[in-house]
C-alpha cells in the first residue's frame, strides 16, 4: 500500500533531508512540499496525502495551527517533525501518529513510517458496517494518553502507560516510576490524572497517582489512613480523602 507523503519544514535543507531518507522506498509517494503553514493547508485541501511530516515552528501558522485550522475530518496522519522537545506532549495531545525530535536517524524515521502505514490500513480497511459503528463509538469516547514523551540522556523516548506503575508529584513536575527507573516530566499531577484513563489510573494522595493493576494490598494504619502496597514492594499512603474513591475503584475491577 503506497503512502502518499507531504513534507512541511520552513527550511529547504530540513524537507530535502526527509525527502532524501525516504527515496528508495517504493511504497512512499512524495506529493509535493510546503515551507509555510498557509502553503500546507492548501497542498494538504489539494494532494490528500495520507501522511504529512509537519515543523512546529514555522512563521505566521505553526505546526499545531495547521492542525487546528485543517479540523479533525479528513485530518491525514500527522508525524511532527521539530528540534525542541517541548512540544513532545501537546503533540500527543492532538493525536499525532509520532514525534521525531531532530536530528533523527533513518532507523527512527522508519519507525514513524511504521506507524503510519499501520494507522492508514486501519482507516482503509473499516467498510464492515459494524466496524464503522464501532469506530464511530470509539471516536466520541474520552481520549486518553498511551503514550507519554520523557527524556532518557539527549533521547527522547515513548513510554506506554501500562508500563507505569506510580505517579508522584515534584512541585510541576511530575515523576513517573516504571520498572525501578524514574522519568521526569514536565506536568502538574492534577492534569496528568486528567489525561490518563481512569480506568487504568486512581488518586491515592493529592502527591500520588497509581496503576490499578499493580497495587497488591491494602492495610490499615494507625492513624486511620491506609497503606497501599504495589506489587512492585514500593509502600504508599492512601489519604482518607481519597479512600472511598480509591474503593469504589478497586470493586469495579474485581
Amino acid at each position: 500500500m503506497t503512502l502518499r507523503v507531504l513534507i512541511v519544514d520552513d527550511e529547504p535543507v530540513a524537507r530535502r533531508r526527509i525527502r532524501r531518507l525516504l527515496r528508495g522506498d517504493p511504497d512512499i509517494e512524495v506529493v509535493g512540499e510546503a515551507g509555510d503553514g498557509r502553503t500546507a493547508l492548501q497542498a494538504m485541501a489539494e494532494k490528500r496525502p495520507d501522511l504529512v511530516f509537519l515543523d512546529v515552528q514555522m512563521p505566521e501558522l505553526d505546526g499545531f495551527g495547521v492542525v487546528r485550522e485543517a479540523g479533525t475530518s479528513g485530518l491525514p496522519g500527522i508525524v511532527f517533525v521539530t528540534a525542541f522537545d517541548q512540544y513532545a506532549l501537546r503533540a500527543f495531545e492532538v493525536h499525532a501518529l509520532d514525534y521525531l525530535l531532530k536530528p533523527f536517524t533513518r532507523e527512527r524515521l522508519q519507525s514513524a513510517i511504521t506507524r503510519a502505514r499501520a494507522h492508514h490500513l486501519a482507516q482503509n480497511t473499516a467498510s464492515d458496517p459494524r466496524l464503522l459503528a464501532l469506530l464511530d463509538e470509539l471516536r466520541t469516547r474520552p481520549r486518553y494518553l498511551d503514550r507519554l514523551p520523557v527524556r532518557t540522556g539527549p533521547r527522547i523516548v515513548l513510554l506506554e502507560t501500562t508500563q507505569i506503575e506510580w505517579v508522584q508529584a515534584a512541585d510541576n513536575y511530575v515523576l513517573l516510576h516504571s520498572g525501578g527507573r524514574e522519568y521526569l516530566l514536565r506536568e502538574t499531577m492534577n492534569r496528568l490524572e486528567q489525561d490518563l484513563d481512569p480506568r487504568d489510573f486512581v488518586r491515592i494522595h493529592r502527591s500520588a497517582l497509581v496503576r490499578i493493576d499493580r497495587i497488591g494490598e491494602l492495610q490499615p494504619s494507625v492513624h486511620g489512613d491506609f497503606r497501599v502496597t504495589l506489587k512492585c514492594g514500593t509502600q504508599l499512603t492512601l489519604s482518607r480523602h481519597y479512600r472511598d474513591g480509591v474503593e469504589k475503584r478497586l470493586r469495579k475491577t474485581l
